[in-house]
C-alpha cells in the first residue's frame, strides 16, 4: 500500500477520477526547503501542489484508505476554500460580503462597521481575549443591522443572483464523489448559513444530502422577513469552538436516526478520520475537539504565496497555490476511497 501510494504521490502512477480533465492533473511538488529567490519560485509557477512531508502524508493516506470510507468525514471552510478567491481577475465576493439590503443606508452602516473592526481583527497588539470580544461585538451589531434594515429572504435570493461569488472548478465533482460514498461534509463558516445554502442552490443548482452547514442561521417570519438569529454567534475567532458545539446535535442525529438513509445511519461520531479543507492556518482549529485518529489537512494559499508558503507548508499536509481548482482534492479522495478496494 505504501509503495503504491508513494508512487502516486511522486507522479510515477496517477490515479484519476473520470470527471477530472487530464490536463488539470498536476504532479506533487515536495518542498523541504525555503524558496531561495523569486527566480526559484517562478520556475515552479506551473506547480499547484506543495507537500512538505511526503512520507507522513503517505502514512496518513494508507491509514485512511485501509479504514475505508465509513470512517471518513470532510470538514471544510467555505469562503476562499470552496469558493474562488478571484473571479474574472478581481477579488471574489464572500458569502457575507455579497449581501445587499433593500435599504442602501444599512449597507453603508455595515461597511462602516467593517472599516472599524476589520483592522482590529488582524491587529498584532490586541490580546486574543479582547479581540474575541470585539469580534462578538462586530457580528452582533452587523446582525442587528440586518434585522433593523428589514432584510428579507427575497433580498438574499437577489443578492446571490447579482453576486460574483463562484465555486472552484471541481467542487461539484468532489461533493458528488463523497455523496456517492455516503461521506459527510461539514461546512464551517462564520458567515450566514442561509446565504451559503442559497449560493449552493443558484450556483450548483442543487443541494447534497451529505452536506451540512454549521454557521449563523437566520429566522424569518411568515412574510419572509428576518426577525432573529438562532443559537450562539459564530465569528472569525470562535468559529472552531462554537461550530463544534453547534455541530454536536448533528452528530447525535446522524448516529441515532435508524430509519434514515445510509449516510445518516453512519454516525459521524465513529468517523475518526478527517480530511480538512481551509484557506487560513486558523482553519486547522475546525477539527479541535474531534477525537480523530488521522487527519489530512489541505490548505489553499490564494495570495501572497512567496511570503506565506513556508508557514502554510509547515501547517498543512498539502498546499494548493494561487487559487487552484479543486481537482487535486478530488484526486486525493479518489486515492483515499478507491473504487477497486484496498
Amino acid at each position: 500500500m505504501s509503495h503504491r501510494l508513494h508512487g502516486i504521490l511522486l507522479g510515477t502512477t496517477i490515479r484519476t477520477h473520470q470527471s477530472i480533465p487530464p490536463h488539470l492533473i498536476s504532479r506533487a511538488w515536495f518542498c523541504s526547503g525555503r524558496f531561495r529567490n523569486q527566480t526559484h519560485m517562478e520556475s515552479h509557477a506551473s506547480c499547484e501542489e506543495v507537500v512538505g512531508d511526503s512520507e507522513l502524508l503517505v502514512k496518513k493516506m494508507a491509514a485512511i484508505c485501509n479504514a475505508g470510507p465509513a470512517k471518513l468525514q470532510v470538514i471544510a471552510d467555505f469562503d476562499g476554500t470552496l469558493t474562488k478567491y478571484r473571479v474574472n481577475g478581481c477579488r471574489g465576493q464572500s458569502s457575507h460580503g455579497l449581501l445587499q439590503q433593500e435599504n442602501p443606508e444599512y449597507d453603508k452602516k455595515r461597511q462602516e462597521l467593517y472599516e472599524h473592526y476589520h483592522p482590529l481583527e488582524f491587529s498584532p497588539t490586541i490580546p486574543i481575549e479582547e479581540k474575541s470580544k470585539l469580534m462578538e461585538e462586530w457580528w452582533t451589531k452587523t446582525h442587528g443591522l440586518l434585522i433593523e434594515g428589514g432584510l428579507t429572504y427575497d433580498g438574499i435570493r437577489q443578492s446571490v443572483a447579482d453576486s460574483t461569488i463562484a465555486f472552484r472548478e471541481g467542487v461539484v465533482q468532489l461533493f458528488e464523489f463523497l455523496e456517492e460514498r455516503d461521506i459527510p461534509i461539514l461546512i464551517f463558516s462564520a458567515g450566514l448559513a442561509d446565504i451559503i445554502e442559497e449560493v449552493l442552490r443558484q450556483k450548483i443548482h442543487r443541494l447534497f444530502k451529505n452536506v451540512k452547514i454549521v454557521s449563523n442561521r437566520m429566522v424569518f417570519d411568515n412574510n419572509g422577513q428576518l426577525v432573529s438569529f438562532q443559537g450562539k454567534t459564530i465569528h472569525s475567532l470562535n468559529k472552531n469552538e462554537h461550530a463544534l458545539d453547534m455541530a454536536a446535535p448533528l452528530h447525535d442525529q446522524l448516529g441515532d436516526n435508524i430509519g434514515a438513509p445510509t449516510y445518516v445511519n453512519a454516525s459521524v461520531k465513529t468517523r475518526r478520520n478527517v480530511l480538512l479543507l481551509g484557506d487560513h492556518i486558523g482553519d486547522l482549529g475546525m477539527s479541535d475537539g474531534l477525537n480523530y485518529e488521522n487527519r489530512i489537512s489541505v490548505g489553499f494559499l490564494n495570495d501572497n504565496v512567496e511570503n506565506s508558503l513556508d508557514s502554510y507548508r509547515e501547517a498543512f499536509d498539502v498546499v494548493y497555490l494561487n487559487d487552484a481548482p479543486m481537482w487535486g482534492v478530488v484526486k486525493l479522495v479518489s486515492q483515499l476511497c478507491p473504487s477497486d478496494g484496498h
